[in-house]
């Protein structure tokens, strides 16, 4: 691969909920704080919005408008748009660091990943996504799918630039 200088990229994490965790916080703020070499990262929180027990269809659906409408809302206009979904499409990491290189390539200067709630993401959210990507077809907790692509988003700038980066 070329040289690949990503830092005029924005890279911003959009997630509902926040980390409750100490120690998944000080990892995802530890690639957090590699990333800052690289490029512009962030990340951003909305709350989450509470689930009944025993919720019904339509409660769940409502819960997932309020929390999309919420994303939606901190999404800025230009932004290449990412949603991280079950049913999104899976991508090695070679792969998906040859996407990121030709994003930036082709002009891209603003990424945003959007992470859903334990529901997952509203229906018309997804609709709007640039793409629509999976970290597994395996369930995830939303705050290990927020370390988890923080990693891959660090490798892949390690790989893009030619550096090491352990398999």
């Amino acid at each position: 691969m070329t040289d690949w200088n990503g830092i005029d990229m924005l890279i911003q994490l959009l997630c509902v909920g926040k980390i409750k965790e100490k120690y998944m916080r000080e990892a995802i703020a530890e690639y957090q704080k590699r990333l800052s070499r690289f490029c512009r990262f962030e990340i951003i929180e909305v709350g989450d919005v509470s689930i009944p027990d025993r919720a019904s269809e339509a409660e769940k659906e409502a819960v997932l408008k309020r929390e999309g409408e919420l994303i939606a809302g901190k999404i800025k206009g230009g932004a290449f748009l990412v949603c991280m979904c079950v049913e999104g499409k899976s991508m090695a990491t070679e792969a998906f660091a040859e996407k990121m290189k030709k994003l930036e390539i082709t002009g891209t200067s603003h990424i945003c990943f959007v992470i859903g709630g334990s529901l997952g993401l509203w229906e018309e959210l997804k609709k709007k996504a640039d793409l629509c990507l999976s970290l597994s077809e395996m369930t995830l907790t939303h705050q290990m799918a927020r370390l988890f692509l923080t990693e891959q988003i660090y490798r892949v700038y390690k790989m893009n630039r030619n550096e090491t980066y352990h398999k």
